[in-house]
């Protein structure tokens, strides 16, 4: 029933701002979209017409056609997987190492507290985009690499939230209470400190998505990311900008795709942020 019930405010704060509900509805359109692009468009992504390239939006092709006369509109629709897929693969990687991380630090504090955080200092130091390509240059262009490397570079803002909120918590009295009732760690940790610590994580995930979808896209831009012909926005865009003078599609519309996509799941974060904390609920 308290479950229950705490969902319910939570809901009914999210649908209080329409911001949120605005983001909300462009992401599950983006999926929808994803998933059912081989019958959203009658061609497919790599499909070559050299009969009709650089051909501007009309009719028969919406976006447009690129050099290689390869229909726009479908390669940004399939590119949509591309970018969504590494977005949640890469942040559950980085929120997985991050939540564990810091759940550890802040219970244990001391010496191990010490050493942990240290190690997320030196992590921070480091620019986190050329460490990517650095990675990426020595092991190889792949999707997959590409999704471990975001994930294995991202997870330390998801550390220092989920410490601080697990050392607030490990004070409190049912907390205590458990403890002197000779619980194991493990379970305190994850039975009665994680589920009360998720509420950064959620909003950091949210974001983190936004983030991997713009590395990914600037990675891809860079000729280093998913490599052709799999289409995804950031090559897309790479495709275009030779062209850009005269066949100006082949640059707005993945560009229009990677700000919504990001603009949306930023707004679903802050709606989810404000919908958890009855501090920051928009009135």
């Amino acid at each position: 029933m308290k479950e229950s019930f705490i969902y319910q405010v939570f809901w009914k704060r999210f649908q209080a701002n329409r911001f949120a509900l605005t983001g909300a509805a462009v992401v599950i359109f983006l999926f929808a979209l994803s998933f059912l692009a081989p019958y959203i468009t009658p061609y497919g992504p790599d499909d070559l017409d050299l009969y009709h390239v650089l051909l501007p939006p009309s009719a028969a092709h919406w976006f447009g056609t690129d050099d290689l006369g390869r229909d726009v509109l479908t390669r940004v629709i399939y590119g949509a997987r591309i970018s969504l897929l590494v977005g949640f693969v890469a942040t559950g990687i980085a929120v997985i190492i991050g939540t564990v991380i810091g759940l550890v630090s802040g219970y244990y504090h001391g010496w191990v507290d010490s050493i942990l955080m240290r190690f997320t200092d030196i992590m921070l130091c480091f620019p986190t985009f050329f460490l990517i390509l650095a990675v990426i240059a020595f092991i190889g262009q792949s999707i997959w690499y590409i999704m471990i490397v975001i994930g294995l570079t991202g997870w330390m803002g998801v550390a220092r939230l989920v410490r601080a909120e697990v050392l607030s918590i490990r004070e409190r009295d049912y907390v205590m209470a458990v403890r002197a009732l000779g619980a194991r760690d493990i379970r305190i940790i994850f039975r009665h400190i994680l589920p009360n610590a998720l509420s950064p994580v959620l909003v950091s995930a949210t974001l983190g998505v936004a983030g991997a979808i713009l590395t990914e896209s600037a990675l891809s831009f860079l000729g280093i990311g998913v490599p052709p012909p799999t289409p995804s926005w950031g090559n897309i865009l790479t495709s275009g900008k030779d062209y850009i003078e005269f066949a100006w599609w082949l640059t707005l519309y993945p560009g229009l795709a990677i700000t919504v996509t990001v603009l949306a799941y930023y707004l679903v974060g802050e709606g989810i942020r404000d919908a958890m904390d009855p501090r920051l609920t928009r009135k």
